[in-house]
């Protein structure tokens, strides 16, 4: 099947991002009808027939009105990716800002959360559905100087486990991807503020390179498809085995 996803609507949030600019192109070339959520205008264009929304994730009636958008013009959600996400500053733990802290939690998790309880609710009275939620190899470990990444995105497994006891019951499937480093802005910044280079955290990845956005996006349109029909709750790793021998 060439277009798995034929006849679908796609939410993606942070579809600004690398990886999130990745996931939309690769659904809609599936086939799926995709809104696009943004906090701000994106530096490049998204690809034609892509729905644009604008709302910070953080703000619930921001988010709410996203939906209630993407539903007007495109019809009932079908796909949901919980992509949004902030790196946050590096600091050592007693000179993390607290305000900065909240702030990663706000988008990262409260972020995930909302577009939840927007959209699952939906999904369950319709009985179908899938959500894709963006962790990271950061939710399974830790990393000095890095403390609200870590905490937020092992908060995004917790709050994927949770929601997938809730919704398989009634046909909805909500799963994570846990992506490595993946070459990006982000990746680049923390590189940079940890005295680094992204380049050079290619030689820590078993396999001797960064991964792609477009890696990322295929595991997310995988887990979105009927393909992953009896996977719900999973933790998808994405990062050429470099978790796996820590």
């Amino acid at each position: 099947m060439t277009q798995p996803l034929q006849g679908r609507t796609a939410l993606v949030t942070g579809a600004a991002g690398a990886i999130g600019l990745a996931v939309v192109r690769l659904l809609i070339e599936r086939g799926a009808t995709v809104a696009c959520v943004v906090r701000r205008p994106p530096a490049e264009p998204l690809p034609d027939g892509a729905l644009v929304l604008h709302a910070d994730v953080s703000r619930e009636a921001e988010v709410q009105a996203a939906v209630a958008e993407a539903v007007r013009r495109a019809g009932p959600i079908d796909i949901l990716v919980n992509n949004a996400g902030i790196e946050g500053p590096q600091a050592p733990i007693g000179d993390y800002g607290t305000a900065d802290f909240m702030r990663v939690l706000e988008v990262n998790v409260l972020g995930v959360f909302l577009g939840l309880k927007s959209v699952m609710p939906a999904m369950i009275a319709r009985g179908s559905g899938a959500i894709v939620n963006l962790s990271s190899i950061a939710g399974v470990r830790g990393s000095a100087m890095m403390s609200g990444y870590v905490a937020s995105k092992h908060a995004v497994l917790g709050l994927t486990r949770s929601a997938a006891l809730e919704a398989a019951p009634h046909g909805v499937r909500v799963n994570a991807v846990l992506p490595g480093f993946i070459e990006s802005r982000m990746l680049s910044d923390i590189a940079t503020r940890l005295g680094a280079e992204a380049a050079g955290l290619a030689t820590r990845v078993p396999e001797g390179r960064l991964g792609q956005p477009e890696d990322v996006a295929r595991a997310v349109a995988f887990l979105a498809s009927d393909e992953a029909r009896y996977m719900n709750g999973a933790a998808l790793t994405i990062d050429g085995a470099l978790t796996v021998g820590l």
